[in-house]
């Protein structure tokens, strides 16, 4: 018998893509642009674990630019890798320089 607990939301959770910039020193202007992949049940807990995940990352402030659901794996990389890691609850960070 499994039990889980009241407010376990992970079968309603879904796989979030956050766009945007991050910067990992002050007054850096140009920032990196990254794209984060996680699961979450709604889009606040998903931007706050984003958020965490990049100050982890070392990361001093982000700029989120778009939210949204993927509703498929994509095919591509990194973002296949990436879907698959936030699908066993990761949160994946891709960096492009």
């Amino acid at each position: 018998m499994t039990i889980s607990p009241d407010n376990d939301n992970t079968e309603d959770a879904m796989v979030f893509i956050i766009i945007g910039k991050a910067y990992e020193r002050d007054g850096d202007e140009e920032g990196i642009d990254i794209h984060v992949m996680l699961r979450a049940p709604d889009d606040d807990s998903a931007v706050r674990e984003a958020l965490n995940a990049l100050a982890e990352e070392g990361f001093l402030e982000a700029d989120l630019d778009q939210i949204g659901t993927l509703s498929g794996a994509p095919e591509d990389e990194p973002h296949a890798s990436a879907y698959q890691g936030a699908l066993e609850g990761e949160v994946a960070i891709i960096r492009f320089a």
